[in-house]
């Protein structure tokens, strides 16, 4: 118990002294980190859908650009520039603090959540994954449309001047000094996510070992077994919808803040099939597993530059930096996939029935 208690300490502690150590190599470090804390935030929002109520849902992008959008609109220029009734109510425009921006984008998400899940709770497999990734589309496709004949979204040229987080006063988009260390603005972000962070993976293990969380498992292992035990599939498919976008469009927000611009090209399929890959690479249904898959393959691409760029120059420049990337990740990942089949990090109870009748 001792030694748990020692190793959660350092663990801690290593995370919060990560980004300080990373600063010396340079702030594109500390980025790279950041941007990993907003996956693992994605990845464990749709492990609640893919992993604990067996959905497969290949749109969950949708809510991330949801969040973002929403934000982007609430806390930049746009609507002031754009719409005189905005512009008359709110002259200097609608700069939300945090305490307000993640409730809304929680419930915003969580509500466009539930309007995707209404129309296919009787969808299951790839009829279900084919609808999924059909309404991320859609919903990329209207932030990339919506400026005429009414501009709303700014279209593909995205939204731009957003304001940057403040907490309890203090700006995170401007370098701090705090006893006597020079903070960058990435490292501030740094632990803003992170606290985030850890309250999502809170909630995924209380919802995990509570009723609701059982009732997801017993859909996704039997759905008609879990019928006739009295289970409302009807609404917990529902609730997994709604739990997961909310996670989604929290991070989408978070991303808006902290790019400080917005635009379509952020949310492509390409971006919802790597949250999947995240899940499926970790372990589905595994929280410390999505959190590595998360991790690995959210840092990979950057982490790839070094190895990439020698590469090229190997050929003479024939092959193009960002395609060999691609490459090694996807070779990678079916490496790993052939090797441990489950995840990297799979759930101990998964698979214990099939090992006993082996």
């Amino acid at each position: 118990m001792k030694n748990n208690k020692i190793q959660w300490i350092l663990g801690a502690v290593a995370l919060l002294v990560l980004p300080l150590v990373l600063q010396y190599f340079g702030n594109a470090w500390v980025r790279i980190a950041d941007l990993a804390l907003l996956y693992v935030m994605l990845a464990l929002g749709l492990n609640i859908v893919v992993g604990y109520a067996g959905l497969l849902d290949l749109g969950y992008v949708a809510f991330y650009a949801v969040g973002a959008y929403m934000f982007g609109l609430l806390a930049s220029p746009h609507l002031t520039e754009n719409f005189a009734w905005f512009a008359a109510n709110f002259p200097d425009g609608l700069h939300m603090s945090l305490w307000m921006v993640i409730p809304v984008a929680l419930v915003l998400a969580a509500c466009t959540g539930v309007l995707l899940g209404i129309p296919v709770l009787k969808l299951r497999g790839d009829y279900l994954a084919i609808v999924t990734l059909g309404f991320g589309e859609i919903i990329r496709i209207f932030m990339n449309n919506l400026d005429h004949p009414v501009n709303i979204t700014n279209g593909p040229k995205g939204l731009g001047q957003i304001d940057s987080v403040t907490v309890f006063g203090l700006n995170l988009a401007k370098r701090q000094e705090i006893f006597g260390f020079d903070i960058a603005s990435v490292t501030l972000y740094y632990y803003l996510f992170l606290v985030l962070v850890v309250f999502t993976i809170i909630v995924c293990y209380r919802l995990q070992d509570s009723r609701i969380g059982r009732a997801w498992m017993a859909i996704r292992e039997d759905e008609i077994a879990a019928k006739a035990m009295g289970i409302n599939t009807r609404n917990m498919k529902l609730l997994a919808f709604g739990m997961g976008a909310s996670f989604g469009g929290v991070a989408g927000a978070m991303f808006g803040a902290f790019q400080g611009f917005v635009s379509p090209e952020s949310f492509s399929l390409m971006e919802s099939i790597m949250i999947v890959a995240m899940v499926v690479l970790g372990g589905i249904g595994h929280i410390p597993g999505v959190i590595l898959g998360a991790v690995l393959l959210s840092a990979l691409p950057e982490v790839l530059r070094y190895v990439a760029g020698p590469l090229q120059q190997m050929t003479d420049g024939r092959l193009d930096a960002a395609i060999l990337r691609q490459l090694l990740i996807a070779l990678a990942m079916i490496v790993v996939m052939l090797l441990r089949p489950r995840g990297l990090w799979p759930a101990p109870e998964h698979g214990k029935s099939l090992e006993q009748k082996s």
